[in-house]
């Protein structure tokens, strides 16, 4: 009996351990690509080597899995295709690791949090999402999309003072961010807040265009690898016009090949294959819900590892950012619960105004009651022939005349 309740548990547990364990891998990447750009590697050479071992990794996948439901590729699919990887790991990338060259891990993790409200606006646009103000839950989305956006402004254009932490405390010199940051720093900052924001941008783009494609190409993991391959190929042509010496593509056994393979493994292949499952059985809310807490590990990882300065800024800018974003998912959660309402009294509802809902129910008990009548009737019959068995088959017993007769 413990064994079933211990079992019973670990089943529930599954989707919880597996989003925690996601994040702490987004976390980690976040960590060592910036270690890895601190150290002069080129974000464009990273972004092509992340996407050709996410490629080299979903590809034998897809090839196994969805041979027989991917549907056949036309023309308007493949441009579709191709912006999406324009849109993914082109821009997208290419601004984050930029942004994240001049600001920190934190900073960027917590600007990647307005993902879900740009997403929002940009599904509203283009009518995707209905907006009815008088509704609570449309309230809720659209006050958290102001306050996600507000949060951000806030750690982009405020730091304040150092918050400090007890393994911090010998690093800080002086309380003020002010007298230890130069003009140039300030600068590069505010440089690092717009990539990041212009690589939402395109990555809410991206959802977007990826909702749409996914309705006429619905092999989910071909279509990732196809992304991450045409992606690819685009990645090298931006690095060839952007990087200039051959040196730069020089990857060897140190961290700069740890970055890559690690983001394109971990970030990309075992990233969508675990959200695709938890997504399966809990659905999408569930899966972003755990997206603020990678900024929160990013935070710690950082001030450990890599001496990070965190801000009273940032610190509310991010409480804002996780407000907002909880608000934006819990009218989302309601609109899918009002959703799957509406499915399930539909047909009801239909019958009832026919008036035939009391007579199909009447007529479902009928027919269950009949076949579970012919059922008995079936063993019996089988009970009774193998009471009485033949003392010969009835073939054999009709032939018996007829060899009389010769």
């Amino acid at each position: 009996m413990e064994k079933v309740c211990l079992g019973n548990v670990l089943q529930r547990c599954k989707p919880y351990i597996a989003m925690i364990s996601l994040q702490f891998g987004y976390a980690g990447m976040n960590i060592i690509t910036k270690v890895s750009l601190n150290r002069g590697m080129s974000h464009y050479v990273l972004v092509v080597y992340r996407h050709a071992f996410a490629t080299a990794v979903i590809a034998p996948f897809a090839l196994a899995f969805e041979r027989k439901v991917r549907p056949k590729m036309t023309f308007p699919i493949f441009i579709q295709i191709f912006v999406l990887g324009l849109l993914g790991p082109v821009i997208d990338q290419n601004f984050y690791y930029a942004g994240l060259k001049f600001t920190s891990p934190t900073f960027s993790c917590a600007m990647s949090n307005m993902l879900p409200a740009m997403t929002f606006v940009l599904a509203v646009i283009c009518r995707m999402e209905k907006v009815n103000i008088k509704k609570l839950r449309c309230q809720a989305k659209v006050v958290g999309t102001i306050v996600t956006v507000a949060g951000a402004m806030l750690m982009t254009v405020y730091k304040g003072y150092i918050v400090s932490f007890p393994w911090t405390d010998h690093l800080h010199v002086n309380e003020y961010s002010g007298s230890e940051t130069t003009g140039s720093t300030d600068k590069n900052w505010l440089k690092g807040s717009i990539l990041l924001v212009i690589a939402t941008f395109a990555w809410a783009s991206f959802f977007i265009l990826q909702a749409v494609t996914m309705k006429k190409y619905p092999a989910h993991l071909s279509l990732t690898s196809l992304v991450c391959f045409i992606g690819t190929l685009q990645s090298i042509a931006v690095t060839f016009v952007m990087e200039h010496k051959p040196s730069a593509w020089t990857i060897g056994w140190d961290m700069n090949l740890l970055a890559a393979a690690y983001a394109g493994i971990v970030s990309s292949g075992i990233a969508y294959y675990v959200q695709g499952l938890v997504m399966q059985k809990r659905g999408p809310v569930f899966v972003t819900a755990f997206s603020p807490l990678m900024m929160i590990i990013v935070a710690i990882m950082g001030s450990f590892i890599l001496a990070e300065t965190i801000y009273l800024g940032g610190v509310l800018g991010a409480i804002l950012i996780v407000m907002g974003l909880y608000a934006v998912l819990w009218g989302k959660y309601k609109e899918f619960k009002e959703k799957q309402a509406e499915e399930i009294s539909e047909p009801i509802k239909g019958c009832g105004e026919n008036g035939h809902t009391s007579t199909r129910i009447e007529d479902i008990e009928a027919n269950y009651i009949e076949m579970a009548k012919k059922e008995a009737n079936k063993a019996s019959v089988l009970a009774l022939a193998t009471t009485f068995p033949t003392s010969q088959p009835p073939m054999i017993a009709k032939e018996a005349p007829k060899a009389q007769r010769l």
